[in-house]
């Protein structure tokens, strides 16, 4: 696929989900170094894609941020935990964790089958809720439940509205992209057989998302898929660590660990299409940015905005 074979369509629908950022020298919002130090909570709504693994017990700073942003005392949260194999249980966690923080209501939608996404009471919910928390598991059963259903266009236009935040951890992570990594391996070096593509739920096409990233040693899986689809961001996430967009054109980091971006625009050279599926791949000029807790990245002038630190 060439680099400008992304359609008007997408552009238009990434131009509503990313407004144009004054100057490229206006310092971000996130002006915080580490996590020791207070951050204020924002009340917008975003999507929140999760590296996996997020904090569930102490300081739960993603997941706070996640209920804060859907409203907090106020939040009415509908949990999908449909790419689980136990989707009762991991549907409970969230419920236990979001109700100590104080949401007003808390639904979880365990969708085991594609026609419940025709359910009248379902789809009510998903149109009436202020926040959408898909969990981990196997992102091809999310996919094959949700994709293309009536439930799921309400929730994908209301995210990309900025109506309702919406979040996913690990597989839930992993469907945010017109393009989707369904698996593979990790470490070795760079070649076609390293990873899985398949189509996600569309929710920020731009972007194909890898999840557990250095934690499971998935660079070069990353770098593998993006030498086969260039027109895309790639946005590797680490364990307890979110890219979130508030709409602005900024993607924002939040979390303990890092957030790698592969931006391909300049690349000049891969053999993606002359070699075999475990042959070694040949990238050229790809570019690499690893972001921390409260770094930025401008989505539209592709550079990173570094968080101010205070060395005093």
């Amino acid at each position: 696929m060439s680099k400008n074979s992304v359609s008007t369509a997408v552009t238009k629908l990434l131009e509503r989900l990313f407004y144009p950022m004054p100057g490229i020298n206006a310092a971000p919002r996130l002006q915080y170094q580490s996590l020791g130090e207070e951050m204020p909570q924002s009340t917008k709504t975003a999507i929140m894609i999760i590296g996996g693994a997020e904090d569930k017990v102490h300081g739960r700073e993603i997941l706070h941020s996640f209920f804060v942003r859907s409203g907090a005392t106020d939040a009415q949260i509908a949990i999908i935990p449909s790419a689980s194999r136990e989707p009762a249980v991991i549907g409970e966690r969230y419920r236990e964790i979001f109700t100590e923080m104080g949401a007003k209501g808390i639904e979880i939608l365990d969708i085991q089958d594609r026609a419940q996404c025709e359910d009248p009471i379902l789809q009510s919910y998903a149109k009436s809720c202020t926040g959408v928390f898909m969990t981990g598991g196997d992102q091809l059963r999310l996919c094959g439940l949700l994709a293309d259903t009536p439930l799921m266009e309400f929730v994908r236009q209301r995210a990309q509205r900025g109506e309702i935040t919406l979040a996913g951890t690990s597989a839930g992570a992993a469907v945010m992209g017109h393009y989707m990594i369904a698996g593979g391996g990790s470490g070795e070096s760079p070649n076609r057989s390293l990873v899985d593509i398949t189509t996600g739920l569309g929710i920020i096409p731009e972007l194909l998302v890898d999840q557990h990233f250095h934690n499971r040693n998935r660079m070069a899986r990353l770098m593998s898929a993006i030498a086969g689809h260039p027109d895309r961001f790639g946005i590797g996430i680490d364990e307890d660590t979110c890219s979130l967009f508030e709409g602005d054109g900024l993607l924002q980091v939040i979390g303990k660990g890092t957030v790698t971006i592969i931006d391909p625009k300049e690349l000049t050279h891969t053999n993606w299409s002359h070699i075999g599926a475990t042959d070694p791949l040949s990238i050229g000029n790809l570019r690499i940015h690893i972001l921390v807790h409260g770094d930025c990245f401008n989505l539209h002038k592709r550079i990173p905005i570094h968080a101010h630190f205070d060395h005093a």
